[in-house]
């Protein structure tokens, strides 16, 4: 009889357990759908400025995800400084320098990069555009060619009195006008102070063509080494049998270097003065960096001017999606002459389009776009949009924020 009546009590046990757990499920499922606006707009929020937000902004964004869309929600966002003076500066920086660290100051780069996506500029003018952003306060320094104070002083300033989501704060202003480049010479964040610093400080000025395909095509060189390409331009530094074996020059260097160094001539009247701190050009004059090791393959290119070659047109990095609008040489070369222009050439590009959406993707959505076939289909999407309305960077970031809003 007690051990009949042990296991009834057991089998009771295990029913009211049972039963607890379904009405937990049940109530937890009916809390999760009232609360899923809410939720997904408190993580809108903290994806693009990294604070939470109030309770009166964040009613706000859950009103709006109910009525309107995730999108608008993210542009609400957007109205906090904190998506400026923190997300949008961590999104640049790490362009700024060869180390691709975030842990650098504010510099003309990454400012310029926050106010032309606050102010809804041509994203593609970030490569070749006269434009420059500096600080408009009263006590500190003013901008610079040799030093960076002016914006080490902007962001001591503080998220308020230094508030670079304030066009009176962070101004955008013509970059010949303010370092006294020639407008023809500019090309746009490439040729900003920080810019310059880290990638014509010496060597030869190729560092400057990796780091912006790198920051702004989404693609190291090896990627996109193409051993097919006419070698014509490969620079005479550059032996044709390096370790005494030439298989390896026409295997694998000339791969990088017969694209790069029919493109670097672009950057042939900049450097990197050390003793000055700050850029030299110099027109008509190739830089002396272009003729270095001369000895290396005395039958190599010698740069005589900033004349550039896009043999990348053809083979199999057509796939980088050039901009077909542009007139070509008889062997269906696009060409030109110093930085802007190639600017242009690159920031015409899909791979220019789609790297911009890559970006904002992992920023927002903590993963690469390419590993999903969801994402990746998402991220063509975006990119057709992005190029189809403007090139506006918050539109970008208010749609990949809405894909990533979560359940």
């Amino acid at each position: 009889m007690n051990k009949n009546n042990q296991q009834s009590q057991a089998l009771m046990k295990q029913l009211l357990i049972g039963l607890f757990v379904s009405a937990t499920m049940f109530t937890s499922t009916l809390l999760s759908a009232g609360d899923l606006e809410r939720r997904q707009a408190k993580r809108i929020h903290d994806r693009i400025t990294g604070v939470s937000p109030s309770n009166a902004v964040l009613d706000q964004m859950e009103n709006l995800i109910l009525t309107d869309s995730a999108e608008a929600a993210a542009y609400e966002a957007m109205n906090n400084p904190a998506f400026y003076n923190v997300t949008l500066k961590n999104f640049a920086a790490p362009w700024t320098n060869e180390a691709q660290t975030v842990f650098t100051p504010l510099n003309d780069y990454t400012a310029t990069v926050i106010g032309m996506i606050r102010d809804d500029v041509d994203f593609r003018q970030v490569l070749w555009g006269d434009i420059l952003y500096v600080g408009n306060v009263g006590g500190i320094s003013g901008y610079a060619n040799n030093n960076n104070d002016h914006y080490i002083e902007l962001e001591n300033l503080g998220p308020v009195l230094g508030d670079l989501s304030d066009p009176a704060i962070l101004e955008q202003r013509v970059q010949s006008n303010v370092t006294g480049l020639p407008s023809a010479a500019t090309a746009g964040v490439l040729t900003t102070r920080a810019a310059t610093e880290a990638f014509f400080i010496g060597g030869t000025n190729r560092a400057m063509f990796r780091f912006t395909f790198m920051n702004h095509m989404c693609t190291d060189l090896e990627p996109i080494k193409d051993i097919s390409r006419v070698p014509d331009r490969v620079h005479r530094d550059v032996s044709r049998s390096p370790g005494g074996d030439s298989r390896i020059y026409l295997n694998n260097c000339v791969g990088c270097h017969a694209g790069m160094d029919a493109m670097v001539g672009a950057f042939a009247y900049y450097e990197w003065n050390q003793t000055s701190n700050q850029l030299d050009y110099t027109p008509g004059t190739v830089a002396n960096k272009y003729l270095i090791n001369p000895n290396n393959f005395q039958y190599g290119h010698i740069t005589t001017d900033d004349s550039w070659l896009n043999y990348w047109r053809n083979g199999q990095n057509k796939l980088l999606g050039w901009d077909p609008s542009v007139s070509l040489d008889e062997n269906g070369h696009s060409t030109g002459n110093g930085a802007k222009s190639l600017g242009v050439e690159l920031a015409n590009s899909d791979a220019f389009s789609s790297c911009q959406v890559k970006k904002v993707f992992k920023t927002l959505c903590f993963r690469d776009s390419d590993d999903y076939a969801a994402d990746r289909t998402v991220v063509q999407t975006i990119t057709g949009d992005f190029r189809n309305n403007g090139y506006r960077m918050k539109d970008v970031f208010a749609k990949v924020a809405a894909y990533c809003k979560g359940p």
